[in-house]
């Protein structure tokens, strides 16, 4: 398991131990959207703000490879499905573990939607995944969301509790979920998976509400942060991210990340 050791240190903070991830991989599911357009202009952005990763398809290894700029972990995405397809919450594997390491990733994501009526066969992939990702040294990251015909709330924690510990039992290294909507219901996700857990971005919003979901996640116990539309689609990345990792990181209150989003 070494190898696994080695590879998560290049996608976290190593004195924090904490994870800034900004997701790229809606070039696959909404096209190309704003933020997207030059993928080593947004790379070269977001890791001058401090985050530890990016995730994303194959395309981002391929088309967002820079040679120069802050260094940043690159996580490599499996799954994959589009807006147009008849159920978009069906995610299907589209890249393989062995392929990821080729193409010179430090770990890779998989997603699952609990409550999908694909669930079972996503979680099959998980669980063959996660397999290969144990013989070959590759952490791996679990998107796992409350979503299909029995779930009313995406957020309830009841639903996001079984979505976190079910990656864990299936055994990802790292979990990727929504916010609970506070610290204290939080922390029964983080308590109940014995994974770290980073907490998802989710839908575009304000700056402050943003950072008051990094601000709660860290009190709920959250190992990270992964982030996308509310960070590249920002207009300035490099400063929001900036901001997003003194709370994150320095324990700074949101009323000083965004003194610091207005210098």
């Amino acid at each position: 398991m070494y190898g696994k050791d080695i590879r998560i240190e290049r996608i976290m903070d190593r004195k924090t131990k904490k994870m800034i991830i900004v997701p790229l991989d809606h070039g696959v599911s909404q096209g190309p959207i704003h933020g997207l357009i030059d993928l080593c202009g947004t790379v070269d952005a977001v890791a001058e703000g401090g985050a530890t990763a990016v995730l994303g398809h194959v395309g981002l290894a391929l088309h967002g490879h820079r040679r120069s700029g802050e260094d940043i972990g690159l996580i490599l995405h499996l799954s994959a499905s589009t807006s147009l397809g008849p159920d978009p919450n069906n995610k299907v594997i589209v890249n393989s573990v062995t392929h990821a390491l080729k193409m010179g990733a430090d770990a890779v994501s998989v997603h699952v939607n609990i409550g999908a009526d694909s669930e079972a066969a996503m979680l099959s992939d998980l669980g063959r995944i996660s397999i290969e990702c144990m013989e070959w040294g590759m952490p791996l990251l679990a998107m796992m969301y409350p979503r299909g015909r029995k779930i009313e709330c995406e957020s309830d924690v009841e639903h996001v509790k079984l979505a976190a510990r079910v990656a864990a039992e299936l055994g990802a290294d790292l979990v990727k979920t929504v916010y609970t909507g506070d610290p204290d219901s939080f922390r029964e996700v983080t308590e109940g998976c014995s994974v770290p857990v980073v907490v998802a971005g989710g839908s575009k919003m304000n700056d402050r509400e943003m950072l008051e979901i990094v601000e709660g996640s860290m009190l709920g116990g959250a190992a990270g942060i992964s982030i996308g539309r509310n960070v590249f689609q920002h207009k300035n990345p490099a400063a929001f991210l900036t901001a997003a990792r003194a709370v994150l990181m320095e324990h700074r209150s949101v009323e000083e990340a965004l003194e610091i989003l207005e210098r």
